[in-house]
Order: C-alpha cells, then structure tokens, then sequence
C-alpha cells in the first residue's frame, strides 16, 4: 500500500522526542515538522493560493463537511479534483467530514470538543447509530447520512492525497463510559473507512487513522494499539484533549509515547505557538487550525510573545495605541505587509472596514507561521529546540 508516498526521517533531536522528516506525495514533499493550513470551503479566506505558495505554504486543508454540502463532491469531481478547481499543485489533505457533525451537533464546531460548554448554535446532529451519523445541512435543511464509507467516497472525489478515517469526535464533558464506547465505534468506522479505501486504492491518495480516548491514560492506549496495528499510512490525534492547556500536553505526551514511530503524526485542530513548540517535542509532524487566518480578519497579527502585551501571541491592530504608529507590524519580517504598510494604516484599514486590513495581515500570519517553521526545523538539526522556544514563546 502507499507506492507513492513515503515518510523519511531526516533529523532526530538528541534531546527530545522532536524530528525532522520529509512526506513524500504525488504532489509535492512536505518538510515537517509543518503547519497545514485551512482552506475549508476550497479557499483561504483573505489570500489566493498563489500568495500562500509564495510565502512558503507547502500543503493546505480542506473540509470534507463543507465541500459535500456546497458545492457537492460529484461538482468538484467534475471540475478536475480540489487540485485543479482551485488551482493548487501541492499536497492536499482533507478530515472526514465527523469533527463538523458531531461538534455541531453537540452545539457548536469547536467549544464542546475544546471543554467550553456556552455555545447558543442550534444542534444539527439527528442520530448517531452504528451506520453512521445522521445531520441537517446548515445551507438548506436537509437531511444527510454520512457513513464510513460515504466519507471515504466524497474525498475520493476531492482527490487529495490525504484522507482521514470517519470518527466520532467526543466532546469534553462526556463520561468515561460514553468515551469508551465511541472510541470502540470509531474503530469499527475506521475498519470500514480503510476497506472501502483499500476496494478503490488507485495509490494516488493515503489514508490517516485517527486516535481517540478522551482524557483517558487507558482509552488512548487501546486506541493507540489500534492504529498501530492497522494499514495506515499515518496517525491523527483527535478527540478531547482536555479542559487546559496543562492537560492537553499530558494527553499528547502520553499518547506520542506510545504511537509507532514510523509514521507521520498529525495533531488535529492545533495552531498556538506555545502548542506547536510543546507538540514538536512530543513528536509531533504536522498542525493545522483556522486560528492564523481566522485571528486576522478579527485584526489579530501573530507576533513572538516579547513583542505583545500580556505574553499574547499575537497584537490587535485596532487597539487605538496603534492609530498613529508609523511601524510595521514587526521590523523584522519581511513579508509584503511589513514591507508595505504601518501599523498605523492598518489600524485605520480595520476602522473603515477595508477588505485590504484583512488581507494584508493574513498575509503576515501566513508568512509568520511558514516562518515559525521553518525556524523550528532548523532549530531541530542543530538540536536546539529549547532555546529556539524562548526566542518565541519568551
């Protein structure tokens, strides 16, 4: 299986668990460790993907959930694959379409599955039952059923060269015993995820296992056995991983500790700076969350932590401090906004209502992020990761 992909690992850090390494696709290598970034609906919402290539962006996401909804997977099938339609010639991964379901379902996309529990959004999940997951669209009302083998079918079409197994995603304030049993449904999905891959491997995509288990030491375990043993090409860490920071970096040591190392791994929803550093360490290949682009168009610009007030990650250009500043965001980057633009007509960019506010600090978190890195890579050969961390995180 996987004749046309394959992960080498170029670099082991001397002291810790952190690698560097190459994924080689029909469409390109990725150099991890890396950062996917989410272009859900088939787009990154702020730049063209002309832009993210020249900033450094090597693979992207997109989301199975949004794209069989609207515009429909038999559409973009028609229209070429993802690669074609949005004229992107690097590598592709999609998720299965259940972190969507399911977080809606429980009554938001992400603050159940994250441990906050205030969302007001209106539940669209109808039914979970061993076929499969039951839900409304959010476009039109209408009804969906969408199976481990429907998943599998619809980013077949996408034709990415990532696919990633159906799952129930478990939010966070569930019981152990509701936790144990989704994990095992989620295993006998993933079975039929990987035979319906398997009865239609044309060997230009690859398929992801994705462990579960909750905040549960001994859940993850199981689930850890499970796609070890397995025919995937590499592993996603998904599921609750806790109500703190703290506690996600405990879940994801314990389970790194325990996955076979010779296979990409994947952390699913991920994107702090402090995260990526502390998931590095652990292990872990790749990252991917809307957060950078999603931050931006709310006048968030990523910057390292010595640079911001309150060791955030990142300023707010709308803040009225920035109304008459003639700096750049950071006089160290040079990404075209830097380049370009003061903070100052930023700031005014965000009071107006200007697309371009947006846009141009998109711009700089991509760069800054494809930055981060290629900073972290480099830090990893020279077994360094440590101080490379306080140049960022402070």
């Amino acid at each position: 299986m996987y004749k046309n992909f394959k992960f080498t690992i170029t670099h082991q850090d001397q002291k810790t668990p952190a690698r560097c390494g190459e994924i080689h696709t029909p469409h390109g290598i990725v150099q991890t460790p890396n950062f996917i970034f989410c272009a859900t609906k088939a787009a990154i919402k702020g730049v063209d993907l002309a832009t993210m290539k020249q900033e450094g962006t090597q693979i992207i996401l997109s989301n199975t959930y949004h794209l069989m909804l609207q515009p429909g997977s038999e559409t973009i099938r028609a229209l070429g694959g993802l690669h074609k339609m949005m004229n992107w010639d690097g590598p592709l991964l999609s998720d299965s379409g259940g972190y969507q379901i399911f977080s809606l379902g429980h009554g938001s996309v992400s603050n159940e599955i994250k441990g906050k529990r205030n969302s007001n959004r209106p539940q669209s999940l109808l039914k979970i039952t061993e076929e499969g997951a039951k839900f409304k669209s959010y476009i039109d009302g209408s009804y969906h059923l969408l199976t481990p083998e429907k998943s599998i079918q619809i980013q077949r079409d996408l034709g990415v060269d990532f696919m990633v197994v159906l799952d129930e995603c478990t939010p966070f304030n569930v019981t152990k015993e509701y936790t144990e049993k989704s994990m095992h449904m989620s295993h006998r999905w993933a079975l039929r995820s990987l035979a319906e891959f398997k009865n239609h491997d044309d060997e230009s995509q690859s398929l992801y296992g994705i462990v579960q288990g909750g905040i549960y030491d001994d859940l993850r375990k199981q689930s850890t056995d499970f796609v070890n043993e397995n025919e995937f090409f590499a592993h996603a860490v998904g599921g609750s991983l806790g109500a703190s920071k703290a506690q996600m970096h405990d879940i994801v040591a314990h389970t790194m500790s325990m996955l076979s190392k010779d296979r990409p791994v994947h952390l699913l929803g991920i994107g702090g700076v402090s995260d990526i550093f502390n998931g590095i360490k652990y292990g872990i290949d790749t990252f991917d969350c809307v957060h950078p682009t999603r931050l931006a168009r709310h006048g968030g610009a990523l910057v390292k932590v010595s640079m911001s007030e309150n060791g955030k990650e990142h300023i707010n250009i709308r803040n009225n401090r920035f109304k008459t500043d003639p700096n750049p965001i950071d006089s160290e980057c040079k990404c075209s906004t830097c380049m370009r633009y003061s903070r100052g007509y930023l700031h005014h960019l965000f009071k107006a209502g200007e697309i371009l506010g947006m846009q141009a600090l998109t711009i700089h978190n991509v760069h800054f992020m494809n930055k981060l890195m290629l900073a972290v890579r480099g830090a990893i050969r020279e077994d360094r990761v440590e101080e490379e961390q306080k140049i960022w995180c402070g």
